[in-house]
C-alpha cells in the first residue's frame, strides 16, 4: 500500500528565501533566469535550442557516448536514446551529481527519477520530439571528503584513502574493507543480496570511481533509458575550447557574474567567481590557473605558461583543462542539446548567477527546475502519526515550536496570561498617574511593584507550563521520537539516508512507487507512505 501527500516547498521550512521567491515567481528575479518550468514554456525552449545546437555537436556527442558505453551493458531503451541524439528533434533533460559512494544521500535517486519522469511528461505533450534523460557525472570534482561515505541506518560507511586530483580517476582497488563493512550491516535476505552484489560489481570489478559509478547508476536506471555522460573527455572538451580560450584571455565569466551578484544582494551568495574559472587537471594534479606577472601559473606547482604556450596546450590537450563550478554549466549546455537542468536548491542558487555569462557567449540558458523532494514514511509511522493527531505540517515544524504548540494543545488549562498581564499594566498605569499627582517619589515604588507582579505572573505561567509538560510527557516524547525518525538530526531525511535503507525494506517497490508518484512540474514536497 502507498499513498502520496504533498506540502509546498515554501511551507516546508527547508528551502532558502531565493528558492521560495523563485517558486513564487517574484518579478525581481526575472532577469536571473530564462523561462519558468511550466509545460508550456518548453515549446519556446525547444525553439531556441534548435536554432543554436549544431549537427556537428550531435555527431561528436553520439560518438563519445558510444565510446563511453563500450564497456557497459547497455539496455535497449538507453541505446535507442543515444541513437536518437543524432536527430535534430531530440533534446535532453539533465541532472548532475558528484560521484558519491553508493549514490550518497537518497535525494540523488530523486534527481534521476525527476529527470526521467519529466522526459515522459514532455513526450506526452510534444510527441514529435524526443527527450533523453541525462545524468552528468561530476567526475572532475576534487572534494573527496564530500563523496567518500554514505549513511546506512545512522551508521557512516566510509572509504578512507589518500587522494589527489579529479575524483573520477581514483582507482577503487582498496574497496574490500568498505564492502565487508556494508555487507555485515545489511544482513541476509533477497534485498540484501541484491545490494551486496550491486556494490561488489560496481566497486570491486571496476578500475576507477567514474567507471564504478557509471555501472552502478546504469544498473539502477538502464530500463528507463537513462544516459550517463562523463564530461572528462578530450573530444567533448575540444568543442568547448573556444569558450575556455575566452575564459583565459577575456575573463568573461568573472566580469558577467560579478555584475550579476548585486542583483542577489537580498540572498545568500552561493558562488563567487575567480578571474579564471578553470583548473589545470593532469595526472594527479587538479589546481587553479591564475594569471600573474604576465604568465599563467598553476597554483601549488612550478608549472607556468606564456600566453602562446597555454593556447598551444589548450589546442593540443584540451583534456587538461577542467571548468570549475562557475564554468561547468556552460560546458554542459555547449555539448548537450539540453532544455532543462534539474537540481537542488543550492545548485539552482548558483545557476541564477550565470545567465548574463550565457548571454555573453550566446548560449541558450536552460530552464531551471527544482528536483522532487520526498519524505518516505512507513505504514507503521503513518499510523503512529494519525494516533498522535499530527498533520504533516506539524511534523515539518521546527521541533521546539512543535513541542510548545503541542503542550498548549494538550493542556486543559489556559496558561497564557497575556490578558492578565494587560490588565495589570492598565492598573499600574492608573497608579502611576495617581502617584505623580500625590507624591512623585511614589512613582519608583509603583514601578518596582509593577515589575515584581509582572515577573510573578510570568513565573506562574512557566510553572504551569512545566507541570502540564510533565503530565503529557509520554505523548510529547512519542511526538518528538516520530519527528526524529522522519527528520534525522532535525534535517531532511533525503539529505541523510541512503537509498539502501529503503530498498532493504521495500525492494523494487521503492523505485516503482517513486516513478509512479513523482511529478516534477508540481513544485511540491512529496510524502509517500509505503
Amino acid at each position: 500500500m502507498s499513498e502520496n501527500d504533498c506540502i509546498t516547498y515554501q511551507g516546508s521550512g527547508y528551502f532558502s528565501k531565493l528558492i521560495n521567491d523563485y517558486l513564487d515567481q517574484k518579478p525581481e528575479l526575472d532577469v536571473l533566469y530564462n523561462r519558468f518550468p511550466s509545460i508550456e514554456n518548453f515549446s519556446l525552449q525547444i525553439e531556441e535550442k534548435s536554432k543554436t545546437f549544431s549537427h556537428e555537436h550531435r555527431n561528436i556527442l553520439f560518438k563519445v557516448l558510444e565510446q563511453q558505453y563500450s564497456k557497459t551493458e547497455i539496455s535497449q531503451q538507453t541505446d535507442k536514446n543515444i541513437q536518437s541524439l543524432l536527430d535534430s528533434n531530440t533534446f535532453t533533460i539533465t541532472t548532475g551529481h558528484q560521484l558519491n559512494l553508493f549514490t550518497g544521500p537518497v535525494y540523488f535517486i530523486y534527481k534521476i527519477i525527476s529527470t526521467i519522469n519529466l522526459c515522459k511528461r514532455l513526450k506526452a505533450e510534444y510527441p514529435n520530439h524526443n527527450f533523453v534523460p541525462i545524468y552528468w557525472m561530476a567526475s572532475e570534482d576534487h572534494d573527496f571528503e564530500e563523496i567518500n561515505h554514505f549513511f546506512f541506518k545512522g551508521k557512516k560507511i566510509s572509504w578512507n584513502r589518500k587522494y589527489s586530483g579529479a575524483v573520477g580517476r581514483l582507482d577503487t582497488s582498496n574497496m574490500a574493507d568498505v564492502y565487508d563493512l556494508f555487507k555485515n550491516e545489511l544482513g541476509i535476505g533477497i534485498n540484501s543480496e541484491f545490494l551486496v552484489n550491486l556494490f561488489q560489481k560496481a566497486y570491486l570489478e571496476h578500475q576507477n570511481l567514474a567507471e564504478a559509478t557509471r555501472f552502478l547508476v546504469n544498473e539502477l536506471f538502464k530500463d528507463y533509458g537513462l544516459v550517463i555522460i562523463d564530461g572528462d573527455n578530450k573530444q567533448l572538451k575540444k568543442l568547448f575550447t573556444p569558450y575556455l580560450e575566452k575564459e583565459l584571455f577575456e575573463n568573461i565569466s568573472f566580469k558577467k557574474v560579478s555584475e550579476t551578484l548585486p542583483k542577489l544582494k537580498d540572498y545568500t551568495i552561493q558562488v563567487n567567481p575567480r578571474e579564471i574559472n578553470i583548473f589545470y587537471c593532469k595526472n594527479d594534479i587538479r589546481e587553479r590557473i591564475v594569471f600573474e606577472e604576465n604568465k599563467f601559473k598553476i597554483l601549488n606547482t612550478s608549472l607556468t605558461f606564456s600566453k602562446d604556450e597555454i593556447k598551444k596546450e589548450l589546442i593540443e590537450f584540451p583534456e587538461n583543462f577542467s571548468p570549475n563550478v562557475v564554468l561547468r554549466p556552460l560546458y554542459q549546455e555547449v555539448i548537450l542539446p539540453n532544455l532543462c537542468y534539474i537540481g537542488g536548491g543550492g545548485e539552482l542558487a548558483y545557476w541564477f548567477e550565470l545567465k548574463s555569462m550565457f548571454d555573453a557567449h550566446e548560449v541558450a540558458f536552460p530552464i531551471l527546475l527544482l528536483r522532487n523532494s520526498v519524505l518516505i514514511v512507513s505504514e507503521k509511522q503513518n499510523e503512529k502519526r494519525k494516533r498522535l493527531n499530527l498533520t504533516w505540517n506539524h511534523l515539518f515544524t521546527e521541533q521546539q515550536k512543535l513541542y510548545n504548540e503541542k503542550v498548549k494543545e494538550l493542556s486543559t488549562i489556559s496558561f497564557d496570561f497575556s490578558q492578565q498581564k494587560e490588565f495589570l499594566k492598565l492598573q499600574f498605569n492608573a497608579l502611576k498617574e495617581l502617584a505623580i499627582k500625590t507624591d512623585i517619589s511614589f512613582e519608583k515604588a509603583v514601578k518596582a511593584q509593577e515589575i515584581k507582579q509582572t515577573k510573578g505572573l510570568e513565573n506562574l505561567e512557566k510553572r504551569l507550563s512545566k507541570a502540564e509538560k510533565k503530565i503529557h510527557h509520554d505523548k510529547l516524547e512519542r511526538i518528538l521520537m516520530l519527528q526524529n525518525e522522519l527528520f534525522p538530526n532535525q534535517s531532511l531525511q533525503e539529505r541523510k539516508s541512503n537509498f539502501s535503507e529503503f530498498y532493504i525494506e521495500y525492494g523494487a517497490l521503492f523505485f516503482e512507487t517513486l516513478f509512479e508518484k513523482l511529478e516534477p512540474l508540481n513544485h511540491t514536497f512529496s510524502i509517500i507512505s509505503l
